[in-house]
């Protein structure tokens, strides 16, 4: 795995790039971004380009033999062209403008936009798409960052009648397929179609489901057209750096049009600002959540083909979270570490130095404002030495997956049915429940390949494709359902037969509020779920309900289904039984500790501020880092063998 860092040559007088660079080099640094928010520095005003500054700052670079990531400048649009065509910025739910003065103040659904996006990628490309120091390029920065994804223009809901047309051909299957007579809702003609919002109470789910879908596809429809640009005049790879917590577009598809996926790992401020409970804030404010890298790992590694990276890695405190503190001593290497062993191809740091001015002043970087290396750089020269001597870090073949779904998130979050209802949070806390079994995971989707796979677990999914079942059977791959799975169709109705008829019958769905539980008695144990319940009804019941009698949970050949949101102990216990018949190898980890495996080797990565003995995990291990004594926020790594882990 290379190491990199993102780097502002433009922040910075031009007699520091050079010291700046071979320091890079020193620390370890191969791979250089630049060039996401140079917009204005390359084109101050229409067509009069300036060159020569990054020119320069390419061959700074290139001296020193570090390799660039370039970037399409399109995620910050000068003023200079906002004042030439303000229909260019997006307008919010409300109808108000976003304007410009931060980053991302554009609207994708902005066909003059959009042609100032190809102008700027065809200039750039005409000039660097050649250059041999240039071996990847990233389209824009972080697409529908601070909630640009969704804009209400005009221009959005034009292209969005567009966009119905080609789906639904005419206005009667639209109609239809919306449940429009429901309300007196029904459309004449695609243009007398809104955009669903400022409805007197909610708008139609339907609308609202196409509207995030129309959304998301625009997102990829911009990133193909530079992507198009791009491929006719370089053979350098592709990349979109993505980020965490975020499923405002569809990233399995956009990692279809890209060779590399990147996205953007900050586990402290996401922790901070997420749904975890203070009581977690507090245990892990230093070391973000032991699951939240690792999920995003497995998630984007298959995204686009298994070729994955780290775009942004948080090197010390951020700004931009609710409380901001710095991370212990060792996260750097760990989160570093830990991005190594799920397969990364490289861990990139944001940034390399801490900006004296702008928005984010307050964000750390591998060496402060004044030029002074931070703890997360001292970490970066200890973390070259180790990546020199660990052997290949090859994926092994998992045989577990989890399916994560984006149209299930959206639908979801149109009508949640209750307040605790957080489809991501739900899938969080599966992936882990099946991490603290000892189990390296894949993250599909719902239209994936899972024959390869013994156990598939799908948290919900509302959708299920109409071969998915049957590919269970065929491929003797065991899928385990969550709680409202198979309860819609694709048009957002109630199917009419549910896809588990067969088997058993459902009646009804109850959602619980925060701080009340469901009490399930399996094999004679108690036990709690929380949140939702679905309740079902068959013939054979087997030993796992709930108290008033209703089944829990079904077993049947190729799937089962867990009708209800389960407690940790409880959903441990049934993955337990359900992997021992599936001849899954499970380990039952300490809390805070998490392992993975790679072809060659085993990680151990310690979460916790105490010294952990991991002797019961390891037999004759030959380490090629740390101990059978993991000490606080430190990694231990081992060679293993495959059928230690099967």
């Amino acid at each position: 795995m290379k190491l990199g860092t993102c780097y502002y040559p433009e922040h910075w007088p031009e007699k520091m790039w050079d010291n700046d660079a071979s320091t890079m080099v020193k620390l370890g640094i191969q791979q250089v971004r630049i060039g996401e928010f140079s917009w204005s520095r390359i084109e101050p005003s229409r067509n009069n380009f300036k060159w020569n500054w990054l020119d320069k700052a390419i061959e700074t670079l290139a001296k020193y033999n570090l390799k660039i990531i370039m970037c399409t400048p399109t995620a910050t649009p000068p003023k200079w062209l906002i004042d030439e065509i303000p229909e260019i910025l997006a307008l919010n739910e409300t109808k108000q403008i976003r304007n410009f003065g931060s980053r991302r103040h554009y609207c994708f659904s902005s066909e003059n936009y959009r042609e100032e996006s190809r102008r700027i990628t065809k200039i750039l490309l005409n000039r660097y798409g050649k250059n041999p120091n240039i071996i990847s390029w990233q389209t824009d920065n972080e697409y529908g960052c601070h909630d640009t994804v969704i804009s209400y223009s005009s221009m959005a809901k034009k292209a969005f009648q567009e966009w119905l047309k080609v789906k639904y051909i005419n206005i009667k299957n639209l109609n239809m397929a919306w449940g429009n007579v429901f309300w007196s809702q029904e459309y004449n003609t695609f243009e007398q179609i809104l955009l669903p919002n400022n409805t007197v109470t909610e708008a139609n789910p339907a609308h609202i489901l196409d509207f995030r879908r129309f959304s998301s596809d625009q997102v990829i429809s911009f990133n193909k057209e530079q992507i198009n640009i791009i491929r006719t005049h370089s053979d350098a790879l592709i990349t979109h750096n993505c980020m965490g917590h975020f499923t405002s577009f569809d990233h399995y598809t956009l990692g279809k049009d890209i060779d590399v996926i990147t996205w953007d790992s900050y586990p402290l401020g996401f922790l901070d600002q997420g749904w975890s409970t203070e009581k977690e804030k507090i245990q892990w404010m230093r070391t973000g959540h032991p699951d939240f890298a690792a999920f995003h790992h497995d998630l984007y590694r298959n995204c686009s083909k298994g070729r994955w990276g780290v775009m942004e890695q948080q090197p010390g405190p951020v700004n931009w979270a609710p409380n901001n503190p710095a991370p212990e001593n060792g996260m750097v290497k760990l989160w570093t570490l830990e991005a190594a062993a799920h397969g990364a191809e490289y861990c990139s740091y944001f940034r390399w130095r801490q900006a004296p001015f702008g928005q984010e002043q307050n964000h750390a970087g591998l060496f402060d404002s004044r030029n002074r290396i931070s703890q997360g750089g001292l970490e970066v020269s200890e973390i070259k030495i180790l990546l020199e001597r660990l052997k290949s870090l090859e994926n092994h073949n998992t045989n577990v997956a989890l399916m994560f779904d984006y149209p299930s998130k959206w639908m979801f979050d149109i009508q949640p049915q209750g307040r605790e209802w957080n489809y991501e949070k739900l899938c969080f806390e599966f992936y882990t429940t099946l991490r603290r079994l000892g189990l390296s995971i894949d993250i599909i989707s719902p239209d994936h390949d899972i024959s390869k796979y013994k156990l598939v677990v799908a948290p919900s999914l509302p959708i299920i494709p109409d071969n998915l079942l049957k590919l269970a059977k065929s491929s003797e791959t065991k899928i385990l359902f969550g709680p409202r799975s198979g309860s819609k169709t694709s048009e957002y109705q109630t199917p009419p037969e549910y896809p588990f008829s067969k088997d058993f019958q459902f009646v009804k769905s109850e959602s619980i509020r925060a701080g009340a539980s469901l009490k399930i008695n399996m094999n004679n144990k108690a036990y709690h779920s929380k949140n939702w319940r679905d309740i079902i009804e068959c013939e054979n019941i087997n030993n796992i309900k709930f108290i008033d009698g209703h089944p829990a949970y079904i077993n049947q050949e190729y799937y089962d289904y867990l009708a209800t949101w389960p407690s940790h102990e409880l959903l441990k216990d049934i993955l337990i039984t359900l992997t021992k018949k599936l001849a899954i190898k499970t380990i039952n980890l300490p809390e805070n500790i998490r392992i993975r495996h790679t072809k060659d080797m085993t990680f151990a990565f310690n979460y916790s501020d105490e010294t952990v003995d991991i002797s019961e995990l390891v037999s004759n291990a030959i380490f090629t880092y740390g101990g059978s004594k993991l000490g606080p926020h430190e990694v231990s790594i081992w060679e293993t063998q495959m059928k230690e882990i099967v």
